[in-house]
C-alpha cells in the first residue's frame, strides 16, 4: 500500500462558493468559513487508504441520501473490508519458514500472537463481521458509550473485553468519527484496563479533521477519508433504523 498524501485547501465564502486545491469544485450553503488542512500535518499516526475510483465510488454511494438500505449495507461492507484488511497490516508480524507440499522451504510471515478487536456499540458492530472474515478466531470486545442528554458528555454504559486485553494489540472499530469524543472515552476505558495507547489502532471509515486532531495524539488511525462533513446517518442506515 502507498498511503494517500492529500493537500486540501477549502475556502468557503458567504456566497457559498468553494475554491479547492487537490479536489473538485463543490458548493455548500450558508457558511462563511475557511478550512485548510493537509494530511501530512496530522503526522505519522494518521493513515488514509489510497484514493482510487473504486474507493471514491463506495464513499459516494454511502454519502448519497438516495441509496437504498440494501445497497448501503452491501457497499458499506465492501469499504469496511478494505479498511479492516489494511488495519490488520498495521499489526506486528514475525518471520517464519514453512514447508511446501513439494518439500521446499518457504520464508514467510505470520501474525504475532495477541491481537483482538473492540467495537464501539452500535455502529462499530457493523465492522465486526469484516474482522471475523479476515481473522476467524479473533476475540472481539465491546464498549457502549452514550452522550448525556443534558450535558452531551460521553459516558460509558457497558464494557466487555478479553481478560488478557492488556497484553494484546487492539483494533478499535468505529466507522464514523465527527468529534472524537466517543473514541476518546473508549480509549480511557481501555487504559483503565491497562491497554497502552501504542497498542491501539482505530479502524475508521470516515473522519473529520476536527476529530483527527482530537484523537491523533492518542493512537494510530486508519481511515478511508478525512472530510469536514461526516455521514452521521451511517449507523441508522446500516442497521435499518433510519
Amino acid at each position: 500500500w502507498t498511503y494517500t498524501q492529500l493537500s486540501y485547501s477549502i475556502t468557503l465564502s458567504k456566497s457559498s462558493s468553494i475554491s479547492t486545491l487537490g479536489s473538485s469544485s463543490s458548493s455548500l450553503t450558508s457558511l462563511g468559513l475557511e478550512i485548510r488542512y493537509q494530511i501530512e500535518d496530522f503526522g505519522e499516526n494518521l493513515k488514509v487508504l489510497p484514493t482510487n475510483d473504486q474507493i471514491k465510488e463506495l464513499q459516494t454511494i454511502l454519502r448519497d441520501r438516495n441509496t437504498s438500505r440494501s445497497d448501503f449495507k452491501f457497499y458499506a461492507d465492501r469499504l469496511i473490508r478494505l479498511v479492516i484488511e489494511e488495519s490488520l497490516n498495521q499489526l506486528p508480524f514475525t518471520k517464519c519458514v514453512v514447508t511446501t507440499p513439494t518439500g521446499a522451504s518457504y520464508p514467510g510471515l505470520k501474525y504475532q500472537k495477541g491481537n483482538c478487536g473492540v467495537s464501539i456499540v452500535r455502529s462499530g458492530e457493523a465492522m465486526e463481521q469484516g474482522l471475523r472474515d479476515c481473522c476467524r478466531s479473533i476475540r472481539i470486545g465491546k464498549i457502549l458509550v452514550e452522550s448525556d442528554a443534558d450535558t452531551h458528555e460521553a459516558r460509558v454504559v457497558y464494557a466487555r473485553f478479553p481478560e488478557d486485553i492488556s497484553r494484546r494489540k487492539v483494533l478499535l472499530m468505529y466507522p464514523i468519527m465527527s468529534t472524537g469524543n466517543t473514541v476518546i472515552k473508549a480509549i480511557a476505558v481501555l487504559k483503565e484496563h491497562n491497554v497502552s495507547e501504542e497498542n491501539i489502532i482505530l479502524s475508521n471509515l470516515f473522519c473529520t479533521p476536527f476529530a483527527a486532531r482530537s484523537v491523533i495524539k492518542l493512537m494510530q488511525i486508519l481511515t478511508s477519508e478525512v472530510h469536514h462533513v461526516a455521514p452521521n446517518h451511517f449507523g441508522q442506515k446500516y442497521f435499518g433504523t433510519d
